[in-house]
Order: C-alpha cells, then structure tokens, then sequence
C-alpha cells in the first residue's frame, strides 16, 4: 500500500513531467525533477521505489515512460468520471472550470435538490434531482464525487453515495464526515487554508 503522502506527491511529480513534455524535455535528472516538484531527490527516488527500479545512471529518467508509470498507477491515464452533488455558486465554478480533463477526470453530470433552478453560468454537464443520483452512479460505474452541498445535508448525502458505491470523495463540505475505512475523503476547507496563510504573514 502506497503511503496517502507519497500519492499525493506523485500527483506533484506527474505535473512537472507534463510540463517537462510539453516543452520537448526527453530525459530528467532526479535532482531536477525533485527541484521542479519542491521536494528532496532521496524523497523523489523513495517514492518512485514503489514502482520498482527507475531511471539510467548518469542519464536520469526518461519522461515519458515515467509519466505513463504514475498515471497509470494514479488511474488517470484513461479520464475518469466523476459526479459533482450541490450545484450552488461553488459547484457552479467547478462545473465550469475546464482544466479537469486536461489532468485525467471528467466531471459527467451534477446533482442538485432543484436541478431546473436559473444558473447565470452556461454549463456542459446535465443537472439532475437527487432522486436520479443512486440509479446514474450505478450504470455509469461511477466510483468518484465531488461534494459541495450545505454541511446540514452534507451527511446524508454522503451515506447515499457511500451506498451507491462511491468510494473517493472531494468534500469541500465544512464538515467531518463519517464514512467506512474503505471509503477515501479528501476535505478542502478554504477558511482553513486561509487561516493558516494569515498565521504565516502576521509579521
């Protein structure tokens, strides 16, 4: 089992190798790409030790293999569908930012309590009711959710996809959620993060 901290710096890796092909960059030095990714070359080879034996002494890593090698263990090397539930103003943002496909996920469609509610943004996805979401998960096989619906509902709507069959979810909910062990929450509280900012540039 690969540690959640080192996962979390292959998706940092697999970045600064996208850009490294975008500019025709065959090869890369462990302590380049480790520079690039902001972390120590012995916690860049540690990490990609998990995958076995990579890279040529003296020539570094070849990008491109490399970058296939982490998508494929990410699962991102084919798009990814996922579903987005609570179609407020911030689901409606993310709804609308398109730089998901470009990393490997699809957001397929979104759940809402009044899906036919005016939006003043012009979305691709189709917006359904709750009452569709259970059925939608199952026949698209979806596994993965995007949640951002009130932290009073957030709860119940969580045992509803937990039972569906989701199993990796995307909270920005402000709210701790009670899921099985096998069941992924990823929470992005903002008013955290910005909390932690304002501690850094107190002077």
């Amino acid at each position: 089992m690969i540690p959640r901290k080192t996962i979390y710096r292959l998706s940092i890796y697999l970045r600064c190798l996208a850009r490294l092909r975008e500019n025709s960059i065959g090869t890369v030095s462990s302590e380049a790409l480790a520079k690039a990714a902001g972390v120590k070359p012995t916690q860049l080879r540690k990490d990609l030790a998990y995958f076995g034996t990579f890279g040529t002494r003296g020539l570094g890593y070849d990008v491109n293999e490399l970058l296939q090698k982490i998508s494929e263990e990410l699962g991102t090397s084919s798009l990814q569908p996922v579903i987005l539930v609570g179609v407020g103003n911030l689901g409606l943002a993310l709804l609308s930012y398109r730089g998901f496909e470009k990393e490997g996920f699809e957001i397929i469609a979104a759940f809402d309590t009044d899906p036919d509610r005016k939006r003043d943004k012009k979305i691709s996805q189709p917006i359904f009711g709750m009452h569709d979401m259970p059925k939608f998960i199952r026949e698209k096989n979806v596994k993965m959710a995007i949640l951002s619906v009130p932290p009073a509902v957030a709860q119940n709507v969580v045992n509803t996809l937990v039972d569906t069959g989701i199993a990796g979810i995307l909270n920005f909910a402000p709210i701790v959620l009670a899921v099985p062990e096998d069941v992924m929450v990823n929470n992005v509280n903002l008013a955290i993060e910005l909390e932690n900012l304002s501690y850094f540039i107190q002077g």
